[in-house]
């Protein structure tokens, strides 16, 4: 470093900034939601997290102990700090995702906390279907309840991979291991029915914050870390598919003899050399060069976003997909899907939609609902005739062009969809592609 830099402190200051800016873009990132029923208190810790954390401003913790008072609530109401909107203020019940954002020196995190009640399934599929994790609030004095079965189930179905039990209030059980240890034996038996691969639990108390950002001194037979420590040491790398090679065009760039599709890498590690097919017109190249913002890489994958430039001048556009000659996905005018149904008019036979799936849009059409789940048994129902809102079901899709779809368990970007009302614009369903 020059003798210049060394005894200007603003330079170093500037450069220190720089780095510091440089190190939080490069953390990990872990995107999680919560789920709970109505009390069990979600919103609670959220609140006890970020600001455990130190993750708010001085005029959000003046507004909410402002609140706190008029509620008449005896201490500051931490569960304020995700409950934006008025109506869920006044009610005290969250009734929207609340999206919340907040880092530690190891990564960072999006939060997602979504509505407890069944009327708002819609809003629970929206904000886990980005999720890698997801936190299942249990009342300890309650236990296992449907909604907690339900809950799990859903997140379950969107092939969440983490699952965290925090079993909340435990200083109204006086902090008891044996019902912690009831509680966690109830959600084993109920879990090892639809197959979840990593699930921890952690006795917590969001109101007194134990367990939460600190291990507690109260509960000395919990050795498994609090759940900060845990979110920040699960492992997600291998969570995406790594095997199979899918890069969806999002748009193409063209300038001054340059020309170079950008997007981002939903499977597979793709490298400079790399045998691709472009779909769904079936031409092969190889890949020529892998761009970013910091410069020409060697290979990529989930989820960055990059610009690939090819050694043949192909003329492809948004919505076309590239992927690795070894693993192409299925090109399929009709296949079966999981629904969840968000609009308030039933899904009927036959209506015309907008898919889009990845980059792309086609025309579709629902030809048959073949069953729909009863989400609270978990079972299946068939002869039905509609899906209504927040209702869960399969269904077989129709559409107008060839779409290059994976199956959902095998990649969540290439196997999951929406359908949009053509003359409203609105989205009206999320969906995973099973078959």
């Amino acid at each position: 470093m020059s003798e210049t830099v060394l005894n200007n402190p603003s330079i170093r200051r500037e450069e220190s900034a720089s780095a510091v800016d440089q190190s939080y873009m490069n953390m990990d990132l872990l995107r999680f939601t919560t789920a709970g029923s109505v009390d069990d208190g979600k919103s609670t810790l959220i609140g006890r997290l970020m600001y455990d954390t130190k993750s708010i401003f001085e005029d959000q913790l003046e507004a909410i102990e402002k609140s706190s008072k008029t509620r008449g609530d005896e201490n500051v109401n931490l569960a304020l700090l995700t409950d934006g909107l008025k109506a869920e203020r006044e009610q005290g019940i969250t009734i929207d995702v609340a999206y919340r954002y907040f880092a530690t020196p190891k990564r960072k995190f999006i939060i997602a906390d979504t509505p407890g009640h069944i009327q708002y399934t819609r809003n629970m599929v929206t904000g886990a279907s980005t999720a890698n994790l997801a936190i299942v609030l249990v009342d300890a004095r309650n236990g296992v309840i449907e909604q907690t079965r339900r809950h799990t189930y859903i997140a379950s179905l969107l092939k969440i991979k983490h699952i965290i039990v925090a079993v909340n209030k435990m200083d109204l059980v006086d902090y008891s291991e044996e019902q912690f240890n009831k509680i966690k034996k109830d959600f084993l038996e109920m879990s090892s029915k639809i197959g979840i691969e990593d699930i921890r639990f952690i006795p917590i108390s969001a109101l007194k914050g134990d367990n939460v950002v600190d291990d507690s001194e109260r509960t000395p037979w919990y050795t498994g870390g609090a759940l900060l420590s845990n979110l920040e040491s699960v492992e997600i790398s291998n969570d995406h598919d790594l095997e199979n090679g899918r890069f969806p065009i999002q748009r193409v760039i063209e300038a001054e003899g340059f020309k170079g599709f950008g997007g981002r890498v939903d499977g597979g590690i793709i490298k400079v050399g790399d045998e691709v097919v472009a779909l769904p017109s079936g031409e092969k190249t190889t890949i020529k060069t892998i761009e970013t913002m910091d410069g020409k890489i060697e290979e990529a994958f989930p989820p960055m976003s990059v610009v690939v430039t090819l050694n043949d001048d192909l003329d492809l556009s948004r919505g076309e997909l590239l992927a690795k000659t070894d693993a192409e996905p299925k090109s399929a005018t009709e296949f079966t899907a999981t629904l969840c149904w968000m609009n308030k008019n039933a899904l009927v036979p036959n209506n015309k939609y907008i898919l889009r799936h990845t980059s792309n849009e086609v025309s579709a059409e629902v030809a048959s609902i073949d069953d729909k789940l009863d989400i609270n048994t978990m079972e299946s129902l068939n002869d039905v005739d509609d899906l209504k809102m927040n209702e869960i079901g399969k269904v077989t899709i129709r559409t107008s062009e060839p779409v290059m779809i994976d199956a959902y368990t095998k990649n969540r970007a290439t196997g999951s969809l929406i359908l949009i009302d053509e003359e409203s614009n609105e989205t009206v369903a999320a969906g995973m592609i099973t078959a």
